[in-house]
């Protein structure tokens, strides 16, 4: 009897506090988003029409009943009038600063003729100084045939500046003579460890170097100065912003080889001067060389992992080969087109799992390039050694590109949870030319499995690897949804097509996941930050279907940041 009134006495006690009006003031939206078709990437509300934000974060995302608690006399209402609405983009893997500062150089994507090659650079070296380098690149030989370029090509053209311009794979360059002897390169220069030096059949340097003797040239050619590199972050920010990019994953400087300690300075020049005076238009996440993981994890002992809510710390990254455009991707069998060879290992792997293993244990995440068969195999079984040794964590080791597999290597990727940190774009260039270089059963049995990895649990994350595709997620979902390349009426492997929501995912929540982003961006959900992207198309089916539609605003943190044209 004393406990039932006990608990009747506490019964009456809670219904006081419920009845009793509340003081505490309604949360006031400052944003109230209405009218709009929301894709959430958030499968717990999949869908809504409308958003409420304040303080740059998402108050409630519903139907617009459900939020109308939320406006008040200083709520500003964005009335889309039907348009769809996607979470912000996140590119899972570029290269922010080498993409503005290659906007500012000799541009040579999509050129497709030797004539044309030669005549950019003949133009921009004209516009140069005496001594000045001609700096550039985006070039690929299988746009006009296969040939490569060599030194005669240029030489009369370029008798008084150095020229170095990057293969659009980042893993081949192309030096003129002068450039060659600036850095003492000659028929007795051997090849390094981990690169190739072309030359011809009588030993004379071709002036492409590749993987690793990059470096030979790069030690050479003049850094670019902080006012530069601060001026190509905010061309590179602008630029994504209008392609609905609000987080982009930083692999830094994009050619292999290149000094561990470019990293750190753009670190220190660029993000943390940009984070610190309020020049940061969109969130980014850093990787670092894996050779410097101690000094990461001091770092991170200070600061954490996010220095503020524009600039994270993300882990370390490290190459195991090379490409299949410049034949210095690993592979098991040996290149069609070039028998004497399967491709380059570029790191030795008893130092790569020592430097897994240390960061590992040193709460880093590591993210490794391997673009062939060989290469992913050799990564997966480092990885899964790496897991044995340290134990059960979450780690989310990646493997960047992941292009070309071997049989049952999906199935690996699930089950090790190990990201497929992959780049569809490529595959419209790649598609072109890997019959040639793998053969077509080859080529068609283990490239770019988007759909074998999907239906093996493997987690995908998109990216562009600017500057080497073009920083454009719209164009990245086409091609994994249709798979298409340009003049192709057909898709190429029809069978490894993704839906378009799998893609858009793997655009915005999955490629936040893949950086431990996931708690902050790449869904629209309540207590994350807003970063939003308004597309020119009021209906869903019809981007599904074509995977197409151009960008009307960019939102970031509830802030519009871009506008294609009025949004009301």
């Amino acid at each position: 009897m004393k406990t039932v009134f006990i608990s009747a006495i506490i019964a009456i006690i809670f219904s006081v506090i419920l009845l009793k009006p509340s003081s505490k003031k309604p949360v006031v939206a400052e944003l109230l988003v209405t009218n709009a078709f929301i894709y959430t990437s958030d499968p717990s509300l999949p869908f809504a029409d409308s958003m409420a934000i304040k303080d740059g974060h998402i108050l409630s995302i519903g139907n617009f009943s459900s939020l109308q608690a939320f406006e008040g006399p200083t709520t500003e209402r964005l009335n889309l009038k039907g348009k769809v609405v996607v979470p912000g983009f996140v590119d899972a893997h570029l290269h922010l600063l080498s993409g503005g500062l290659q906007m500012a150089r000799v541009k040579l994507y999509g050129v497709s003729t030797r004539e044309e090659f030669i005549k950019k650079i003949e133009v921009e070296a004209k516009s140069k100084k005496e001594g000045a380098w001609v700096l550039g690149g985006g070039w690929s030989n299988n746009r006009w045939g296969g040939e490569l370029p060599m030194t005669t090509w240029i030489d009369d053209i370029t008798p008084h500046n150095p020229v170095w311009l990057s293969r659009m794979d980042g893993h081949m360059g192309f030096a003129n003579s002068l450039a060659l002897k600036l850095a003492g390169i000659s028929r007795d220069t051997k090849d390094p460890a981990g690169g190739t030096i072309m030359r011809t059949a009588d030993g004379e340097p071709t002036g492409l170097l590749i993987d690793a003797a990059m470096q030979l040239i790069h030690q050479f050619v003049p850094q670019p100065s902080i006012d530069e590199r601060r001026e190509a972050l905010l061309t590179a920010s602008s630029y994504a912003l209008t392609k609905g990019v609000t987080t982009v994953v930083d692999l830094g400087r994009y050619f292999p080889g290149s000094s561990t300690e470019l990293s750190w300075q753009d670190f220190t020049d660029i993000y943390s001067w940009a984070a610190k005076s309020g020049n940061m238009m969109i969130r980014v996440c850093v990787f670092f060389p894996i050779q410097t993981w101690s000094r990461l994890a001091e770092l991170k002992k200070r600061t954490g992992d996010v220095v503020n809510q524009w600039l994270y710390l993300g882990g370390v990254k490290a190459y195991i080969d090379g490409s299949l455009g410049s034949n210095s991707a690993l592979f098991y069998e040996p290149y069609v087109n070039d028998p004497e060879t399967s491709g380059l290992q570029v790191m030795d792997l008893d130092s790569l799992t020592n430097m897994t293993i240390a960061s590992d244990n040193s709460g880093l995440q590591v993210a490794i390039h391997a673009i062939g068969d060989r290469a992913n195999d050799l990564i997966l079984d480092m990885y899964e050694s790496v897991a044995h040794t340290n134990g059960i964590k979450d780690r989310r080791f990646r493997i960047e590109h992941a292009q070309h597999l071997a049989p049952d290597s999906s199935v690996r990727f699930g089950k090790q949870g190990v990201v497929a940190s992959v780049q569809p774009q490529h595959l419209l260039d790649d598609a072109n030319y890997a019959a040639t270089k793998l053969g077509k059963e080859r080529a068609e049995k283990g490239s770019y499995l988007f759909h074998t990895l999907k239906k093996s649990h493997s987690l995908l994350a998109f990216g562009s690897d600017w500057p080497v595709a073009d920083l454009d997620p719209m164009n990245t979902l086409r091609a994994a949804v249709k798979r298409i390349p340009p003049t192709w009426e057909a898709p190429w492997i029809p069978s490894e097509r993704v839906t378009f929501n799998d893609a858009l995912d793997a655009h915005t929540i999955s490629a936040a996941f893949a950086c431990h982003l996931d708690k902050n961006i790449g869904s629209l959900s309540p207590g994350k930050l807003a970063d939003f992207v308004v597309l020119s198309t009021n209906s869903w089916e019809s981007l599904e279907q074509e995977a197409f539609a151009s960008i009307e605003a960019t939102y970031v943190g509830g802030i519009k940041a871009y506008s294609g044209k009025d949004v009301m």
